[in-house]
């Protein structure tokens, strides 16, 4: 039967194997670098946390291990495998960061919300041949999103595509203000943006008051 020992002993030596941390192990699988962190295998209630089977699948086909192979990691065994090369890893793309604190501030972005300027951050993230120019990320700071988003949670958002009701956004006002949303009624006059956290009322603002709104494509959980 396999342990919970077990199973993340199979993770930080496939990551020793391709010479990572399990942090970088994480980022090279697009996942939050948090991930695989002893501090996130135990909760706070003293409980045990299991690795997903989404996130293991992801870090197989980052590193081009079989399953076979990660099952031969498990408890110390996988000799065969210190030999594997990856097959096909995703290309990783670096991308601006900042907290939503800083990005209210003037200067970060241009008029149609793409980065700009200085004071940016880096973080990578898996290149997509879909993925256009200009993707940023946006770190969570503070509990006002929650339950959706959390403290530290990141978000990587697509200026310029096209949104629609019901999308999660990323808004800023002409005053300055920097908000994650879901899109309501978008009209000639007004916007609906409909808050994350249910304690928080909807907002709706003149278009004039808005000076661009963009796409959430991704977010770390």
């Amino acid at each position: 039967m396999l342990s919970h020992d077990d199973i993340w002993g199979a993770i930080d030596r496939l990551a020793e194997r391709h010479q990572l941390t399990p942090s970088g192990l994480a980022r090279r699988a697009g996942l939050d670098p948090t991930s695989f962190n002893r501090s996130k295998r135990v909760g706070p209630d003293g409980r045990m946390r299991w690795p997903s089977t989404e996130s293991i699948a992801k870090v197989l086909e980052a590193t081009g291990a079989s399953l076979d192979q990660f099952m031969d990691l498990i408890g110390g065994r996988g000799e065969r495998l210190v030999a594997v090369q990856p097959v096909s890893q995703p290309q990783a793309a670096t991308i601006p960061l900042i907290g939503f604190a800083q990005a209210g501030a003037g200067g970060f972005f241009d008029d149609g919300g793409f980065p700009a300027g200085q004071g940016w951050d880096e973080v990578e993230f898996p290149a997509s041949p879909a993925a256009k120019g200009g993707l940023y990320a946006l770190e969570v700071q503070g509990e006002s999103m929650k339950p959706l988003y959390r403290d530290g949670d990141i978000l990587i958002v697509e200026p310029g595509a096209q949104v629609r009701r019901g999308d999660r956004v990323v808004a800023k006002t002409r005053d300055g203000e920097v908000m994650a949303k879901i899109l309501g009624r978008n009209g000639p006059r007004t916007v609906e943006l409909v808050s994350l956290n249910p304690d928080h009322p909807l907002r709706t603002l003149e278009l004039a008051e808005v000076e661009w709104i963009a796409r959430i494509i991704w977010a770390s959980q």
